[in-house]
């Protein structure tokens, strides 16, 4: 089932239908047609195959006159599944017979071990054709670290922060990712900044809470305010007056408290706005029921289930 994490990456190429074309131009080095525009187009396949063959997204490229010169499948892809080998040739050829033009898959995969499977050239048969996926992982994926390239390419810094995050870089390619997230509205920053935070493990997310309170302490506001008050909601008032080590231990709790809240409050915001996308109407009863609750597998299970739902009941079941 997909996820938080894969829905949000997904929204990242919707929301931005650009960035795939420029990321095959400029990360693959691949000769993307001229184009004057790049949309979304329905990503069921169905017309023409079984119906449980759907792509994740799917853009086409138009040019000035309106031809359309490239269609790319885009699939987020966080674990292996052998099925893929099978569905992505599909997509390749059922979309190039579809739209009559060329067509590629685009495979997001932010771990290493995933990103390697992923590459792996499709045999057809015989070895007389084959298909080989483009995949944005770790490899690909640059690490950044200075803060007017995130902010230049922010999708591709939330990326990177994703990739990299937990490498011998890992703090200063996130510190540029986040700081970055300012220049977004607020729900897109928060989706961004809990896809980042997933993404980190333990060691990581510390050192990012103490780079954030020693930032608060010098007075130096270098993350946008609702990054700071995620990470440090829930501290003692007299914090600023302590020193960073001695204040760590008495603080965690609080610092945890607040990550948590945060956390629900990016979940709930993501149901939302999935569900506003699928054109599901709530009710008064169902939306309080959403902001009232404190579960994070619930929330996770209700964002799940937004795919293929019909209408808040699916939703909520």
């Amino acid at each position: 089932m997909p996820t938080l994490e894969h829905n949000a990456l997904v929204e990242m190429f919707r929301d931005q239908p650009a960035l795939a074309p420029r990321l095959l131009a400029t990360l693959f080095h691949v000769e993307v047609p001229p184009h004057a525009s790049a949309a979304v187009v329905e990503s069921s396949l169905d017309q023409l195959i079984p119906v449980e063959f759907r792509a994740d997204l799917v853009l086409e490229l138009r040019d000035a006159s309106g031809t359309l010169v490239l269609a790319i499948v885009i699939e987020v892809q966080r674990e292996t599944d052998p099925n893929k080998k099978f569905s992505w040739p599909t997509y390749v050829t059922v979309v190039r017979a579809k739209r009559r033009c060329r067509t590629v898959v685009l495979v997001v995969a932010p771990d290493a071990g995933v990103a390697a499977w992923a590459a792996e050239s499709i045999d057809l048969g015989l070895g007389l054709g084959h298909v080989a996926p483009l995949v944005l992982g770790p490899a690909v994926v640059p690490e950044i670290t200075d803060p007017a390239d995130a902010e230049a390419e922010t999708e591709l810094a939330v990326l990177s922060a994703v990739a990299h995050g937990n490498g011998p870089n890992g703090l200063a390619v996130v510190e540029a990712a986040l700081a970055a997230l300012g220049r977004l509205d607020q729900q897109h920053a928060m989706v961004y900044f809990q896809l980042i935070w997933n993404a980190l493990r333990e060691p990581m997310r510390q050192a990012l809470e103490a780079l954030v309170m020693e930032r608060q302490i010098e007075g130096e506001a270098t993350f946008p305010p609702f990054v700071q008050k995620l990470i440090e909601r829930g501290k003692l008032e007299g914090m600023r007056e302590g020193k960073i080590e001695g204040m760590r231990e008495g603080i965690r709790e609080g610092e945890l408290k607040g990550m948590r809240e945060g956390e629900l409050k990016g979940k709930r915001d993501t149901l939302l706005r999935l569900l506003a996308r699928a054109g599901i109407v709530l009710t008064e009863d169902e939306s309080a029921r959403i902001q009232a609750c404190t579960d994070v597998a619930s929330l996770d299970r209700w964002i799940d289930n937004v795919l293929g739902a019909k209408t808040a009941a699916d939703v909520l079941s």
